[in-house]
């Protein structure tokens, strides 16, 4: 009986000290888990701040009626988008027209042309161009930009606005989009032309190159024959440093074999690189303003920048304007 007592207190005494240390275990166990599971909500805070959307203000807003604001947007990676920053003045009745935008030498950066984008869209436009955000003057080193950026850029236009979810939602006019793009960017914007999508083209300082001339472009850079003008479905305006410009010659090349569509050349004797980088976007925004909001707005205004024989560009310092016979006086 003796010994059976003496047992049974040895096993209490073991199951005790297997219950104190499994709680010590336990407790270690706990304040092991609550520190990776604090350290796992840091890093996620972390990420989560991190990749938050960049946005930059760019001169103001521009000097427009809607001040803009360049950001990106999470729904669309590679890209920069222009727009308004209030969005409440717009709906299904008063939606913004787009325009999607291809960048010089196929840089994946629209770091040279955004005050002449930010400006545009401070004048009641969405502008998707292709390439990531410039948070600085410094120029784009990376990766180029491709021809398909933009269909992509056309893609998501349409999607926002059909999105309920989406702060554009029933804003955006996708029956007025005008592809456009400089010098490589103009290339793109070429070489996407037949896109039934699109309402008007602008090419910036460029042209198509042809046999002679094959050799003179940047490796990367799109490259579809002469005959792709044929496939051109909505009027255009090539936008010209001159003679200046090393794209003058293919540009206004193009424009001559362009007689099946309105067509007009506009030329502003500053060379290949415009007055994108001027503030503002120099002169070539006054010209491109008045060609959007002429084709993807009707304005009355716009028109007269470039209608009659005595059009407002023809008089502007320093322009000149041709246009084909089927873009008329």
């Amino acid at each position: 009986m003796i010994r059976f007592a003496k047992n049974v207190i040895q096993f209490l005494r073991s199951w005790a000290y297997f219950l104190r240390t499994f709680a010590e275990q336990t407790n270690k166990f706990n304040r092991i888990m609550k520190k990776a599971i604090l350290s796992v909500m840091l890093l996620c805070l972390t990420v989560a701040v991190t990749a938050q959307p960049k946005s930059r203000i760019v001169e103001d807003g521009g000097m427009g009626p809607y001040k803009a604001v360049m950001k990106e947007e999470v729904t669309l990676p590679a890209h920069t988008v222009f727009a308004p920053q209030d969005l409440t003045p717009f709906n299904a009745d008063k939606p913004l027209p787009v325009l999607v935008w291809g960048n010089g030498a196929c840089t994946n950066s629209p770091w040279e042309h955004y005050r002449f984008l930010n400006e545009i869209a401070s004048h009641g436009y969405i502008v998707v161009a292709t390439g990531f955000i410039p948070m600085d003057d410094e120029p784009y080193e990376g990766e180029r930009s491709t021809t398909q950026q933009q269909i992509e850029s056309i893609d998501w236009a349409i999607a926002q606005n059909a999105d309920p979810q989406s702060p554009y939602y029933n804003k955006i006019d996708t029956r007025n989009i005008c592809a456009a793009g400089m010098s490589c960017g103009g290339l793109q914007t070429l070489f996407n032309c037949a896109d039934p999508r699109i309402t008007t083209l602008m090419v910036c300082n460029s042209g198509l190159f042809n046999q002679q001339n094959a050799y003179q472009a940047v490796g990367g850079m799109p490259m579809p024959p002469k005959e792709k003008l044929n496939e051109i479905h909505t009027p255009v305006i090539y936008i010209l440093g001159g003679k200046e410009d090393i794209a003058y010659g293919n540009g206004m090349d193009d424009f001559h074999r362009i007689n099946h569509v309105p067509a007009c050349a506009a030329n502003f004797p500053v060379g290949h690189g415009g007055t994108y980088r001027e503030p503002h976007g120099g002169e070539f925004t006054v010209v491109a303003l008045a060609w959007l909001d002429w084709q993807l707005k009707g304005s009355a205004e716009g028109e007269k920048m470039f209608r009659g024989k005595d059009c407002e560009l023809a008089k502007r310092k320093d322009w000149t304007i041709e246009k084909n016979a089927a873009f008329g006086e």
